[in-house]
């Protein structure tokens, strides 16, 4: 009898599922990224943390322009009063930096992977990594990440992102890493696999993009484009786990409308997977 009991008991309990780990692609743990200078609304601090809190997005990636540095205080404020998260911060700026020290912030400093100039590749592989090796001083003392961020040329292919992560790591910099952008990653969308793999034990973050051939929209809602959905199912297989960012980054529309469409978007791949 105990052993008729014991089976049903199995029969009747879920399997365990065999799904990948989808948590970083919920609402609440995407990082919202392109929503300041990009804004048609031309929203403040305290409306874009609200706008923010509206959508169920509780990451932010600060990107800013020379006429936002009188607010990044009050942009720091807003997102702790609202509960959301200053994930990240686009460049270098000593109010900035200042102000992190003052509230104990610690978030990604994204900055651009460039060329740095002529040489053999081994030769540029220093270059670039010698050219960042204060910054990435700078930000460990601030317990804080270097982002290198795919911007188009040299400095976008993955392999020479991770040829200097791993210059850097050599030299003891191991709070570098990686941002890759789809949106700048075009020309990576046959091999996205293979790059993917390459990338992913260095990456701090990964923005999403609507994914057409030729760039043909560069910047596209996610669920409009052709191949996104292939790539989200291998990025999704592959086990990562880490940082998600969803984008506005365009000058005509409002964040809040780019956000949505890029939440429905995903919210339809997912179902698609």
């Amino acid at each position: 009898m105990k052993m008729l009991l014991f089976t049903l008991i199995l029969a009747s309990t879920p399997a365990f599922s065999k799904e990948p780990a989808t948590e970083n692609l919920k609402t609440k743990n995407l990082v919202a990224w392109c929503i300041v200078p990009f804004d048609a609304s031309k929203r403040g601090p305290a409306e874009r943390a609200e706008m923010l809190t509206e959508l169920g997005i509780k990451r932010c990636a600060y990107d800013w322009r020379k006429e936002h540095v009188p607010e990044f205080e009050q942009e720091i404020l807003e997102y702790k009063k609202h509960g959301i998260e200053f994930f990240a911060f686009w460049g270098q700026h000593e109010n900035a930096f200042a102000l992190f020290e003052k509230y104990d912030l610690h978030p990604q400093i994204w900055l651009t992977l460039r060329d740095p100039g002529e040489g053999s590749e081994e030769e540029k592989i220093a270059k670039a990594a010698e050219s960042l090796m204060s910054l990435a001083e700078k930000t460990a003392k601030m317990g804080c990440t270097l982002g290198l961020y795919n911007h188009g040329g040299w400095g976008g292919e993955p392999e020479n992102l991770v040829a200097v992560c791993k210059k850097l790591y050599q030299q003891g910099h191991e709070n570098v890493g990686i941002v890759y952008n789809w949106h700048h990653g075009h020309e990576h969308i046959g091999d996205w696999a293979e790059s993917l793999a390459l990338m992913k034990p260095f990456l701090h973050c990964l923005n999403l993009n609507g994914m057409n051939p030729n760039a043909e929209p560069k910047i596209l809602a996610l669920g409009t484009g052709k191949h996104e959905a292939a790539m989200l199912k291998t990025l999704i297989e592959s086990g990562y786990d880490g940082p998600i960012g969803i984008l506005d980054h365009q000058n005509q529309l409002d964040s809040k409308i780019a956000l949505q469409a890029n939440l429905d978007g995903l919210a339809a791949l997912k179902k698609e997977k």
